[in-house]
């Protein structure tokens, strides 16, 4: 038996394994050993607070892109909060500068708006850049392509005064390799070197995932310790799906069994509401024993429980013909799936949970009817 589809084990339920999350954090905390740079937690790719006794343990901080993830960090993981955010109102600002030890604009007008208050809260400033540099293979996820409305070019910043400007932050990468952040530090040296030896940090975003089978961490090392010692910065990275990469699967059962063209799955999971990221990217998940359409003898089109006409996940191949009550294990979960989760449609919200390293399973969080009814109250 899979060890996710134990009977005490609900469906359907995101199942974070401990020993996979320690995994992914020894070898971060590797990297800052090694390199001497700073890896922090993006909220805004896994925040399962319930994990954050674990992720403390290695990692010194999270890092923010709205005021409630930096109330999360400062109430839940307790230690450094960096905070960026395409733009701030005043109340945000209001609420943002007594949680946060790092605050990065997008804009220079906001830095201008905002930097007396910032320095009178004794908050470090920087300025998110745009190298003007793609990398990213996903159009939706790329911030540095022609008319990104995130960071500042080159051009921008000519003849300001910048003193109070203490950091740069610059985030083009998305599950890239450590070649993709050499190139990407060529454009930013090229374009905003001058900067590099006036500021003391350097916030090099996220979408390093380090933690993916192949990754070149000793050139990643390499990198990050040439960049310190070329500009005595405090070097910062912020990857979310590293944190997370591999750590659990979502859990699900098969409901029903129809014809139309083909056999078709239902499950008690959606797409758009539990795993947007299918129809939205779109990508193909994995399940664990399946195959693509034709690798196997029994093919099924997956389709969601929601109303919604496109709510349907792919066609997979199996072993063995699916039958109702049969659980489906689809891998890779932990990461943007869970903080994009939804409850539309009213369907059930998938459980939370931890199989801990020794084997033992705790649900975290089970949701209710007064979860829906209170969101849209």
């Amino acid at each position: 038996m899979n060890k996710y589809t134990a009977a005490n084990i609900p469906s359907p339920c995101y199942v974070l394994d401990e020993g996979l999350l320690r995994n992914n954090l020894e070898l971060m905390q590797r990297v800052q050993q090694q390199s001497g740079a700073d890896i922090i937690l993006a909220l805004k790719g896994f925040a399962m607070w319930s994990a954050f006794p674990i992720v403390r343990e290695y990692l010194k901080g999270c890092t923010a892109s709205s005021v409630w993830e930096a109330r999360l960090a400062a109430e839940e993981f307790g230690r450094e909060v960096h905070a960026y955010a395409p733009a701030y109102k005043q109340e945000d600002i209001d609420a943002l500068l007594p949680l946060v030890n790092h605050i990065s604009f997008n804009s220079v007008a906001q830095w201008q708006r905002y930097q007396e208050q910032a320095a009178a809260a004794g908050v470090s400033m920087g300025l998110r850049i745009n190298p003007e540099h793609q990398e990213a293979e996903t159009e939706l996820y790329d911030p540095s392509a022609p008319g990104s409305r995130l960071g500042v070019r080159a051009d921008s910043l000519e003849g300001l005064d910048l003193d109070t400007i203490e950091g740069l932050h610059v985030h083009n990468l998305c599950e890239c390799d450590s070649y993709a952040l050499e190139r990407t530090l060529a454009a930013v040296e090229k374009r905003f070197g001058n900067l590099l030896h006036k500021v003391k940090w350097l916030n090099l975003g996220g979408g390093h995932l380090m933690t993916r089978q192949g990754y070149d961490v000793e050139h990643l090392i390499t990198q990050l310790k040439r960049l310190k010692q070329t500009y005595d910065v405090q070097v910062i990275l912020e990857p979310g799906s590293a944190v997370a990469w591999q750590t659990g699967p979502l859990i699900c059962e098969v409901v029903d069994i129809v014809e139309n063209d083909g056999k078709i799955a239902l499950l008690d999971i959606s797409a758009t509401a539990h795993m947007p990221d299918v129809l939205e990217m779109p990508y193909r998940p994995a399940i664990t024993g399946a195959g693509l359409p034709t690798e196997k003898p029994f093919a099924y089109r997956l389709g969601g429980n929601s109303c919604l006409a496109g709510d349907v996940i792919g066609t997979y191949s199996f072993d063995q013909p699916l039958a109702v009550g049969d659980r489906l294990v689809f891998e890779d979960m932990m990461h943007y799936t869970m903080v994009k989760t939804s409850f539309f449609n009213g369907v059930q919200h998938p459980a939370i949970g931890i199989l801990r390293a020794d084997g033992k399973f705790d649900c975290i969080r089970q949701f209710s009817y007064q979860d829906f009814r209170d969101r849209l109250s």
